[in-house]
């Protein structure tokens, strides 16, 4: 009570003054408001914008834990060689391998919410507006989406760049155009590609010990697809998330599981989901046709990617992660319901079409969403004026 007394105070202290978003975002961050309603028709409900984003991050909670040891144990497979008898309690859910990525992730968490938060305030007392909870996501989303060993620096530019361009020059939260993430992302891999793709990124210290005698290689299942390479991993291993890759991106499984609580707490669209899923594996469909009609030599630069089974590209890369955290941003992506269907489709679409004719860089999911967030507008009006047309057709119907 004392905390909660004193921040009160301060409150009301600054209150109309420069400082004042800063106390009330402190105070609202861990206290329920003071105000409630006495009189007049409201609508009773539990969510607000800060629980909503605190489910979404409970979503991604086991992702990040997962994330850590997969860090630890992609690093000393790498170096020991992968176990002969995979055991779950003796080669994964151990001690060492959570500590690679406690001292390699939780950094990048640090990073990401202090610089980002920090930005949010300053933005926040110099227009003099509340602090929105919006960044509470992203930054979490933000560590999940780099390499191992993104260096601290460069993820402290981008997440300012993020911010500030991605979202604040729109206006904040609710009014952003971009996902701020993505925007994140795609700051990073344009201006530093040697840190954001390659066969050396992937898996903690490959970079450091990359030409010595010791050189860890890290190269992941769409990296060999692309070099025409079969993939060295098993479809479990693929599913369950025990390959290298982005933090959060390797294990379909929890993401999954992520997904149907999402969907069951109402936070992300099914409709986004489902129809991603449908676009991806359209496509997948689509280059499986080209190879099986021998369209396509098998020398091909493209060759890998396309015979890759089309259900596949689901258990490897962003794909999955990016469908269901991000494609389902509620800013940044199509509001109306017959929208979210096309909006889905062509995120999933794209992304596979991407992921295939860009083998340089065989990752296209946050290309994707950021092109389909620019359109999603678009999708909308055109929706909403179908509607509008087949309402004045059978208004004049019903006046003649």
């Amino acid at each position: 009570m004392g905390l909660k007394n004193t921040l009160h105070n301060l409150k009301e202290k600054y209150k109309g003054k420069k400082m004042a978003p800063a106390f009330n975002a402190i105070h609202t961050f861990l206290y329920l408001p003071n105000e409630t309603t006495h009189s007049g028709s409201h609508v009773r409900a539990a969510d607000d914008l800060k629980r909503t984003m605190n489910t979404v991050i409970m979503a991604l909670i086991p992702v990040l834990i997962f994330g850590m040891f997969n860090a630890g144990y992609q690093h000393y497979s790498a170096i020991n060689g992968f176990p002969a008898d995979f055991s779950l309690l003796n080669d994964f859910i151990t001690w060492d391998n959570f500590l690679v990525g406690l001292t390699t992730v939780l950094p990048l968490v640090i990073v990401s919410y202090v610089i980002g938060l920090a930005v949010e305030f300053v933005f926040a007392v110099i227009k003099g507006h509340e602090v929105e909870e919006g960044y509470l996501v992203t930054g979490m989303l933000v560590p999940l989406i780099v390499p191992i060993d993104t260096p601290l620096w460069m993820l402290a530019i981008a997440v300012i760049f993020g911010v500030v361009i991605g979202k604040e020059v729109f206006g904040g939260t609710g009014m952003n155009i971009l996902n701020p993430a993505l925007t994140i992302r795609a700051f990073l891999f344009f201006a530093y590609p040697t840190w954001m793709s390659g066969d050396k990124v992937w898996v903690h210290e490959a970079v450091e010990r990359a030409g010595t005698a010791d050189a860890i290689s890290g190269e992941t299942i769409l990296g060999q697809l692309a070099q025409n390479t079969d993939a060295s991993y098993s479809i479990s291993d693929m599913f369950f998330g025990f390959i290298p890759g982005s933090v959060g991106e390797t294990s379909t499984f929890l993401i999954l599981l992520g997904g149907l609580f999402l969907i069951f707490t109402k936070i992300a669209s099914w409709r986004i989901m489902l129809s991603a899923v449908i676009g991806a594996l359209t496509m997948g469909l689509i280059f499986n046709g080209v190879v099986s009609a021998d369209w396509i030599s098998e020398g091909s630069k493209f060759y890998g990617l396309m015979s890759f089974e089309f259900w596949q590209h689901l258990l490897v890369g962003g794909l999955a992660f990016g469908i269901v955290y991000m494609a389902t941003d509620p800013v940044t992506g199509s509001q109306t319901n017959k929208g979210k269907w096309y909006y889905g489709f062509f995120i999933g679409f794209i992304s596979v079409l991407i992921r295939v004719f860009n083998p340089a860089y065989p990752e296209g999911v946050f290309l994707a969403i950021l092109l389909m967030n620019v359109f999603a507008p678009t999708i909308d009006h055109y929706v909403v004026q179908s509607n509008v047309k087949k309402r004045l057709k059978r208004s004049n119907k019903a006046t003649a």
